[in-house]
């Protein structure tokens, strides 16, 4: 399925991603205020805010923000979630296609969890044209971690999706030996300079609703053939049940890139 149909899947689960969804740590926010130097009132560009996940912490910290989301109903879950902010506004629009007022420049343009979802041949473009002079583009994510001595569910439920033709390419090394994944292309972009990165290892526990929702917000479950979503949805709990807590142990990893406009 093309970039474009996926990243048009999350809406549906609009209901469901501020909950489902795990919140990013304290401290990616703290260095993003550090390496940038950014301070309130500052004015930021949020990419793809969903239900306002990333918007929040930073609304909390007097920002005035400009979010802009692709789904209309996501928007709305975060206009919702927002609702006690003045300072911030959220525009349902791709960010390809929307166009600040005249004049209006930002100190910090930023994505979470939504940034590989933005055509390649605009994203950084359209971002530099975006910023003040010294303003900074900043981009994370929050994917699926394997540290030592992950949880064996994973090891388990992955001979299930091959099964299913599902599987992912492993092995998948640990967190800490993966690369920046944002930072060769942030240079190749010609527009902006990598100031900092950091990387965030933290642990969630689900029961198995809890972890069916969650995956209930990603593209390619979102996507998958429903004869195979319940497949694995019994599949998950039969293992959950006979687990005396009836848990699983998800470890999740986030890269924070930023870089300054040239």
């Amino acid at each position: 399925m093309s970039r474009e149909r996926l990243r048009s899947t999350f809406d549906t689960a609009a209901s469901l991603y501020q909950k489902a969804r795990p919140d990013y740590p304290v401290d990616l926010y703290s260095d993003l205020l550090a390496i940038t130097g950014i301070t309130s009132p500052a004015h930021l560009l949020e990419v793809g805010c969903g239900p306002g996940k990333a918007t929040r912490p930073l609304a909390r910290m007097g920002f005035q923000i400009t979010a802009i989301e692709l789904g209309g109903a996501l928007a709305a879950e975060a206009r919702n979630h927002l609702a006690g902010f003045a300072d911030v506004s959220v525009i349902t629009s791709s960010f390809e296609d929307w166009e600040p007022p005249a004049g209006i420049l930002f100190d910090l343009v930023y994505a979470a969890t939504a940034w590989k979802w933005v055509d390649p041949e605009v994203k950084y473009a359209k971002a530099a044209t975006l910023l003040a002079q010294g303003g900074h583009l900043a981009v994370w994510n929050a994917d699926h971690a394997l540290p030592a001595g992950f949880d064996p569910f994973f090891t388990e439920i992955q001979q299930v999706y091959e099964e299913m033709d599902e599987g992912h390419d492993g092995p998948w090394p640990p967190p800490e030996d993966r690369p920046d994944p944002m930072a060769a292309e942030f240079t190749a972009s010609e527009h902006f300079a990598v100031v900092g990165t950091r990387r965030y290892v933290w642990a969630v526990r689900y029961t198995a609703d809890e972890y069916i929702a969650l995956l209930d917000t990603f593209s390619g479950h979102i996507a998958m053939e429903p004869a195979k979503r319940r497949h694995l949805c019994q599949e998950i709990r039969r293992r959950l049940a006979v687990r005396p807590d009836g848990h699983l142990t998800r470890h999740w990893s986030a890269v924070l890139t930023i870089g300054r406009r040239l």
